[in-house]
């Protein structure tokens, strides 16, 4: 028997729209960065989120975006905002009950993009 992609093991498309639901909502409230998203399309963003998260994990999604590097050049984030992100993501997992195995995988995936969101 073949293991579960990572987009099964998230619960698959209602899955990920719950965990989009949640980072979002935690970004927007995250001091941090929440003024990153003050004049964001809400739901243009979460379409987004769900069809990267989905894609990246294993699911039948096709993400229709800009990819990092282009999405985020001339932003300058910096670290300290990036780290923010990433804790709030892991937060939205710990509240869908993700376990740690996914929650490493999902931490993997998004420390990879580091380089093509950070400081361009």
């Amino acid at each position: 028997m073949s293991e579960q992609t990572l987009y099964e093991r998230l619960g698959g498309a209602a899955g990920i729209a719950a965990i989009t639901e949640d980072i979002w909502s935690n970004h927007t409230s995250n001091p941090l960065v929440k003024n990153r998203y003050i004049n964001s399309d809400a739901e243009n963003v979460k379409r987004l989120v769900r069809e990267m998260f989905g894609a990246g994990t294993g699911g039948p999604e096709t993400y229709s975006g800009q990819d990092m590097l282009t999405a985020h050049t001339g932003m300058n984030i910096n670290d300290q905002e990036f780290n923010a992100v990433i804790d709030d993501v892991m937060k939205a997992l710990g509240s869908n009950n993700v376990g740690e195995k996914e929650h490493n995988e999902v931490l993997a995936i998004l420390w990879s993009m580091k380089n093509e969101i950070v400081g361009v």
